[in-house]
């Protein structure tokens, strides 16, 4: 299955339009999209606007292959669980967001085992003709490593004490 999650904000209708494009040309009956309240309804994938967490994570463990926007919570689940990961940022210059945050985030992560970054809907459907062939990254913690968190102590510390 491929889960496809626009975050838990607003609707992201660029990418569900172009993954559900996809789907219809290509006979794909694999897909289950979380589209999020008051989104545009695809016609060819399966879809709930909201999911709760549980099912949310529920939907990540079923999935091989997990599709959203560039934001944090999406990218740690999908890496957390070993899925491989496609994104799409949504932009600032076309009211999806306050600012270009997730464009910085897709490129900053690109090019790291796992992540794969379209920036735009062509780039999405390419990418997507080649979903199958998707490999996850190496499983990451969900704590922070000890090394940082240190630093962060160290740093709260040394800030009191100046």
């Amino acid at each position: 299955m491929i889960f496809v999650t626009v975050g838990s904000d607003t609707p992201f209708d660029r990418l569900i339009k172009t993954i559900d494009r996809w789907a219809f040309q290509y006979g794909r009956r694999d897909v289950f999209a979380q589209i999020g309240r008051h989104a545009w309804k695809p016609q060819f994938i399966s879809f709930s606007e909201m999911l709760a967490p549980c099912e949310f994570k529920c939907h990540v463990i079923a999935a091989r292959v997990v599709i959203g926007h560039a934001g944090m919570g999406t990218i740690l689940t999908a890496l957390q669980l070993t899925r491989p990961v496609l994104v799409m940022p949504r932009r600032g210059i076309l009211g999806e967001t306050r600012n270009d945050h997730q464009l910085d985030t897709a490129k900053q992560l690109s090019g790291i085992d796992g992540i794969d970054v379209a920036l735009d809907e062509e780039s999405l459907f390419q990418k997507l003709c080649g979903i199958d062939e998707a490999t996850g990254a190496c499983a990451i913690s969900n704590h922070a490593e000890e090394r940082l968190t240190t630093c962060i102590r160290e740093f709260i510390h040394n800030g009191k004490n100046a």
